[in-house]
This record gives C-alpha cells, structure tokens and sequence, in this order.
C-alpha cells in the first residue's frame, strides 16, 4: 500500500477454514475424533440424523470431512450442491483412513489440500479426480484466486478451463506485465489472439473469459453530509460511463479531513473497500492534476479526487478517469501500473 497520513487498513490475516467432521460407526467415530485433534475440528456422531446435521454444518462450515461410504455421502449433500464458489470442500474417507477423497470443492473449496491432509494424518492414499491435477496442467481457478482475480463469466471461464485441459495450453492477454506465467499459460500480443484476458474494461465481458483485477481506485470528494447511497452512485456511474468494470476498485482515496464523514465512511463499508486519506500537503505535491479555487480556499489543497487516487494507486499510476463533478461530490479514478 503506498505511504498516506491514515487508511483504514486492518493487517488482519484470513481465518483458518473451519471444518467439520461427521461419522456413522464406531469406528468412524474413533478415527473422526482422532482427526478432530489432530487437523483442529469439530467432531460429529450423525447416526440416524446425518441429513439434519449434514445440512447445519453445510452452511457454517468451510471444510467438511465425511467418514462413511461415499454413496450415502452423494445422496445426502445432493440437495444442497449449488456451485464450486459457494460449496465447502468435501472429503470421503472410509473408516480405516485407508483413502482420502476429494469429493467437491476440490480447488476454490480446499478439498483436494484438505484430502492430502487427512491421507498424511491416517497413513492413508489421497484420492484427486481434478484434472489439472492428473494432467498436471495449472489449476486455473487457484492461479486466479490467489492473484486476487475475479471471474467476469463463470461459464465462459469454465470454457476456458476445458480448453486448457484438452489443449495443453492457454492465450492470455492482459495490457498489464503479468511477470512470469506457469509454462501452460501463452501471453499473446492481441486480445483477438487470447482465450483469457485480464483486465478492468467491460469491452470484453460478452465475448471472451475476462479476469478482473484490482487496478483501480477511486478519488473521492464530497460535501458534508452526502448520504453514502450517493457516493456509491457516483462511482458507479463513473466507471460506467468510461467502460470500466466496478469490480476492478481497489480501493478509494480522500482528504484527510474526510476521515470522519459518515457518509464516505459508510460508502466504503457496503463496498467492502478501504479508504486511504492524504493530507493537503500530500495531494498539493501530486503534478498535472485539475484544480479548483473552491476546493483550495475549503481544504488548503489544490484538488482532491485526482490527486488522492494517485497517491493511493502508487508509483506509475495514471489518471484514467479525470475529475468527474457531481451532485455534491466528485470522482476521478487512477489505473495501478502493475497487477
């Protein structure tokens, strides 16, 4: 994060997944419980009401190991498979911990990690189907979440997938330097040439398997009191009616003297981002932005939005979107020069 008077960054890490464990007979309760203590669970016996308790540890946890035949296991969380981005990793393991299947949620879930830590654990064999992992091609939906990349269109993404498993190989275009790809990954000199691109522009949303990165950020300026449903607006609407993708916001920016505004405050929370905060020294020591007589006589400094998401979006940013003026409030948005 470039340097600012104040942001409100919280250097919190992820929480552990939180796992489940749930068996039939006794001796998979015994080997349930020993897992329990060693991977750090929670244990439960569900003889007789696995459907019930299948469907409480469903929604509050992340991770669930299943100590039974892998049959009941499919008939039973039937109902409640939605997708790969919402479902917990599911590992089937028979009593003995003779083997450690990774049922779904294998990548984006955990399943696949969390079968190799139940084979290791039990002495057992992991069991993986996912077919990056057979082939040994790059899981491409790990690759992408850990770069912090959303998916524009699921379907079009999983296309994407199918043709680097079949192919081998996959063209990727991005306008921004991607370092060094996994050998199955192709960088390409044309968006016309790629079958996935990365970057924060909607041109490409219908057509191609877009990833969405967080290049973005918002310079913001408001009256006091400007209801948080308004700023959300603006910025929307800026992205909007430049082609860019909301999604790619990083983060927003501001004036110190913004720190308290509700509003602005509230803006940022319902959109789950951060707000960095410059005083007017910082943002009068930004070059070629937009000024304002307004803005300098009410802050002390020069300009506000433009300045801001540059100092936030670091060294090499550029303005992307200049100073957009708005019903009590102003946007400008800076691109990031690297992912």
């Amino acid at each position: 994060m470039p340097p600012s008077a104040t942001s409100t960054a919280d250097s919190i890490g992820a929480p552990s997944p939180r796992l489940a464990i749930l068996a039939l007979s006794q001796g998979g309760c015994r080997l349930g419980q020993e897992l329990a203590s060693k991977l750090g669970g929670d244990f439960f016996a569900c003889k007789g009401r696995l459907a019930k308790q299948m469907g409480t540890v469903w929604k509050e946890y992340d991770q669930i190991i299943c100590i039974m035949a892998t049959g009941i296991v499919v008939r039973t969380i039937a109902p409640l498979i939605k997708d790969k981005y919402q479902d917990p990793a599911i590992v089937v393991c028979d009593e003995l911990g003779r083997f450690a299947i990774s049922l779904i949620s294998g990548h984006l879930g955990g399943a696949n990690a969390l079968a190799e830590q139940v084979a290791a654990a039990t002495g057992g064999q992991p069991v993986l189907t996912t077919a990056s992992d057979v082939l040994g091609k790059t899981a491409l939906d790990l690759w992408c979440r850990d770069r912090g990349f959303l998916v524009a269109d699921k379907a079009l993404f999983t296309r994407a997938m199918g043709k680097l498993v079949d192919r081998g190989v996959l063209h990727v275009w991005s306008p921004y330097p991607l370092g060094t790809l996994p050998k199955d990954l192709h960088r390409v000199e044309e968006p016309a040439q790629a079958d996935l691109i990365i970057d924060c522009r909607a041109e490409y949303g219908t057509s191609k398997a877009l990833l969405i990165p967080k290049t973005l950020v918002v310079g913001t300026g408001c009256n006091r009191g400007t209801p948080a449903e308004l700023i959300i607006q603006v910025i929307h609407k800026s992205c909007e009616e430049h082609g860019l993708l909301p999604q790619a916001i990083a983060r927003l920016a501001s004036i110190d003297l913004k720190q308290d505004e509700i509003g602005l405050l509230a803006a940022a929370r319902e959109l789950g981002l951060e707000i960095d905060f410059y005083s007017k020294d910082q943002l009068n020591g930004v070059e070629e932005v937009s000024t304002s007589a307004a803005v300098l006589k009410a802050t002390g400094a020069k300009g506000v939005a433009e300045p801001a998401a540059l100092l936030s979006a670091g060294d090499g940013a550029h303005l992307l979107v200049p100073k957009m003026k708005w019903v009590d409030a102003t946007t400008a948005i800076a691109e990031r020069a690297t992912l």
